[in-house]
């Protein structure tokens, strides 16, 4: 079934002023080639779901397998290579170092795995071209728009060249149009050997998903499978 991503009876809750469960035993595998979309209300427990998968967050129980190697989330320097090497992240709000250009936000991305500054700009310089920014390379985040802004995002997710590219609300900010543009890029960057993930409120693009899953108080309710 070539399930390179499992979810083993995750539970994830937060103590505060009182004890909160947001995931609750949450088994799932996920197999390369295809893509999945998560639905569901705020509070469900989407983006926390995320957190856990990129190894941003550690789950309270359960265990959370890459290639059949279960994480162990005391080591986090292995975890942060994992990441580096493994994942890309796209988030709603892009995440861009204001301070840098596009093409320093996508080339430090690549100098996390190799410390090969030439071939990382060259990498980067590719993507950006890519991703339509080839006459924006050197501008700022401020003065990019918004969907110019979530290029940059993704074309640093997917430098590493990542198995697994998660994506939390990645059209969210944005209007329609620019938004449809933005979630075709991403779809563009469906292989045979990458699983992709985003959790979305807009069924239109949770129905392009090869999976749609629904969640509700902490746990799948639903999926097409």
């Amino acid at each position: 079934m070539n399930n390179f991503l499992e979810l083993n009876n995750i539970s994830k809750s937060f103590t505060t002023e009182k004890k909160i469960n947001v995931l609750r035993g949450l088994s799932r595998k996920f197999r390369l080639g295809k893509t999945y979309a998560i639905m569901g209300p705020s509070g469900s427990g989407k983006s926390t779901l995320l957190n856990l998968i990129s190894l941003i967050d550690k789950p309270t129980s359960g265990t959370i397998k890459f290639d059949n190697l279960e994480i162990n989330f005391n080591q986090n320097e292995k975890n942060d290579l994992i990441r580096a090497k493994k994942l890309g992240i796209v988030y709603q709000e892009n995440n861009l170092l204001a301070d840098f250009t596009a093409l320093e936000n996508v080339y430090f991305a690549s100098l996390s795995l190799n410390n090969d500054k030439k071939l990382a700009l060259s990498k980067a310089v590719k993507l950006l071209k890519k991703v339509g920014l080839s006459n924006r390379l050197n501008h700022f985040p401020s003065q990019l728009s918004g969907g110019e802004c979530q290029r940059v995002a993704i074309a640093r997710a997917i430098i590493n060249d990542p198995q697994i590219i998660l994506a939390d609300e990645p059209t969210g900010s944005l209007d329609m149009n620019t938004a449809k543009d933005i979630f075709k890029l991403l779809n563009k960057q469906k292989r045979s050997d990458r699983i992709i993930i985003f959790a979305t409120h807009n069924r239109f693009f949770a129905k392009k998903a090869d999976y749609l899953l629904e969640m509700r108080d902490g746990s799948i309710k639903s999926s097409n499978v």
